[in-house]
């Protein structure tokens, strides 16, 4: 590790485009401490993600494209980052770094693909794509919530970005004590989706959109006042990158610290009140999907004069980049290029290079899972980005420097342009075919973390992953893909509702009260039966009468097997699969963040 490398802190916001800011000409958005830091900062002004939140996470902390790394879905089985991959926090820690992340993951809820299994020393997380999300702690809603710290679950008060932005100060603050090296990973679940926020930065946020929303189109009410909330969970986040850089500089830490600052992917809202010029929102291949802002700053490597870098970038590049800049090697294989000359403004960007923004799409209303699933990954799915041009599924051509808003399809008028790009496709797809709609394994049995409850999340090409959809009781199934750690009794428990929640197998969920909303009541579903497929062997028994869950045990044998449920009714009728399920190998202890 070079002795003058910087510790790192990334922080990185979850559905956030890139005209969700002040300093990006948004003339609502109150980001008084982000439009500081790009004006502090190198910004890469061509940089972009994938149009989801999972892909960017895998792509940014292994280098890896998302087909190469697993990481591909924000569920449906497709979440989990590519075990035998190091990671970021792996190689900093490797190079004598103290490592920590606290916040959104979304890379694999149990073993081996948690925080505290990937590198990162100390963890404070929730699980998948958001809180609320079907395996997060039963009725979180932002306020006063049940994280996962190392591995158990912990109550902590506060608004959840407060509680992030919090709990990374206390760390820092220990390690400027300790004269250690750090990299820090922050990735906020602000301003993802359910729009809940402290009434305090709504009522800022509104007072100034007030102010400033002669400058927008019309908005019907309902969407007006979801625009505010998103922007008022963009203030929070606002304020703690505010906190942050005042304890840095506080702390003596600022100079030596390369803070950098991103988003996950397109705006969820940008679409339908501003953009930046841009077409497309989150989970699209317009140009508004996946390109979103970089900013970087580090007064100690000069990196503090505020300077724009033309040219592609992407999320890949982080991990080489940091690697240069930090001292340490990259992996033998990774998809990003190293940033760190373009960032000291001694090379520019390489104008032949061509990107690829492929990722795997949502199930949407699929029941039951099938080979033709649009989570299944395809070569024409993809975006081709070079220069000015951007090529989407192999048949639109757009010209972004004359047509930023994707308006006109010109791939007849530039055959030659059309055709090179799509032989850089061709390449791509051929050095990722194989790996890109291969499914990782949750590992069960294994003393990390026995016992394991699985969620629905990670059903194979089916989505389930709302607590909302666990009140409804929708109904849909699918089966999991594990690795049986060691041959042993299996106890596997079925369950309807979280073991939290307390509700039996008959019941009904409650309406709920929240701080900032509420939830309605939820649907009783008519379970007679349980049964399981495991190992190849099919499992049936009766639902006892008043029961929370319905046990079996089974005897496994050591590797790869598939894990499929149902509860039917009584006449036999499947009705859905078990949404959780508990998997204990007998005779071992308990550890990890089991639901209790």
């Amino acid at each position: 590790m070079n002795a003058a490398a910087p510790n790192v802190i990334l922080v990185i916001t979850d559905d956030q485009g890139y005209g969700d800011l002040a300093c990006h000409g948004n003339p609502v958005a109150l980001t008084p401490n982000l439009d500081r830091l790009h004006g502090e900062s190198v910004r890469f002004t061509d940089f972009h993600a994938a149009p989801m939140c999972t892909p960017t996470r895998g792509q940014l902390l292994t280098g890896l494209d998302a087909a190469r790394n697993g990481a591909l879905n924000v569920s449906s089985g497709r979440t989990l980052l590519r075990a035998d991959v190091p990671t970021l926090a792996d190689l900093f820690r490797e190079a004598g770094y103290r490592t920590a992340m606290f916040g959104k993951w979304h890379l694999g809820d149990n073993y081996p693909y948690r925080p505290q299994d990937r590198g990162f020393e100390e963890s404070l997380w929730f699980p998948s794509s958001h809180i609320s999300s079907l395996p997060d702690y039963w009725q979180n809603d932002y306020f006063d919530d049940v994280y996962c710290r190392n591995g158990r679950r912990t109550p902590c008060s506060g608004y959840c970005t407060d509680v992030f932005f919090s709990e990374a100060l206390a760390w820092l603050e220990q390690r400027r004590r300790n004269r250690e090296r750090f990299f820090l990973y922050l990735p906020t679940n602000a301003p993802h989706a359910p729009l809940w926020v402290p009434a305090a930065d709504r009522r800022a946020v509104e007072a100034h959109f007030a102010a400033h929303e002669h400058l927008l189109p019309p908005l019907r009410p309902s969407l007006r006042e979801n625009i505010v909330r998103f922007l008022a969970m963009i203030h929070t986040v606002d304020t703690g990158v505010g906190r942050l850089r005042a304890f840095l500089a506080e702390q003596g830490l600022a100079r030596d610290t390369l803070l950098i600052f991103m988003t996950d992917n397109g705006s969820t809202f940008g679409h339908v009140y501003y953009n930046a010029g841009m077409r497309g929102s989150k989970c699209s291949l317009w140009e508004g999907g996946h390109r979103v802002p970089c900013f970087l700053h580090w007064p100690g490597g000069g990196l503090d004069q505020g300077r724009d870098v033309a040219g592609l970038s992407q999320v890949q590049d982080l991990l080489p980049t940091l690697a240069e800049i930090c001292g340490f090697g990259t992996p033998p294989r990774c998809d990003g290029i190293s940033l760190a000359g373009a960032l000291r403004g001694q090379t520019a960007l390489p104008e032949e290079r061509m990107l690829v923004v492929n990722y795997s799409r949502m199930p949407g209303e699929l029941d039951y899972p099938t080979p033709d699933s649009p989570s299944v990954v395809r070569r024409e799915g993809a975006a081709v980005l070079w220069q000015r041009w951007r090529l989407l599924e192999g048949n639109s051509l757009y010209d972004v420097a004359a047509d930023p808003a994707q308006q006109e399809n010109v791939i007849d008028g530039h055959p030659e342009v059309a055709r090179r790009m799509l032989e850089h496709l061709e390449r791509w797809w051929s050095g990722v075919e194989t790996t890109a709609n291969a499914f990782q394994r949750i590992t069960v049995g294994s003393p990390a973390e026995n016992p394991t409850m699985l969620s629905a999340c990670e059903w194979a090409d089916v989505f389930v992953d709302q607590q909302q959809q666990v009140r409804a009781g929708v109904r849909r199934n699918s089966y999991w893909h594990l690795e049986v750690a060691e041959a042993g009794e299996y106890v596997f428990e079925l369950w309807r509702w979280p073991p939290e929640s307390g509700l039996a197998l008959l019941a009904a969920s409650p309406p709920a009260r929240l701080t900032d909303g509420e939830v309605p009541a939820g649907e009783a579903l008519p379970i007679a039966r349980a049964r399981l497929l495991v190992g190849g062997k099919s499992y049936a028994q009766e639902a006892p009468a008043g029961s929370r869950s319905v046990t079996f045990a089974c005897p496994l044998e050591a590797g790869p097997t598939l894990l499929h449920s149902w509860f039917d009714d009584e006449r036999r009728q499947p009705i859905c699969g078990a949404y959780y399920v508990g998997v204990t190998r007998s005779s071992s202890g308990r550890s990890s963040c089991a639901r209790r």
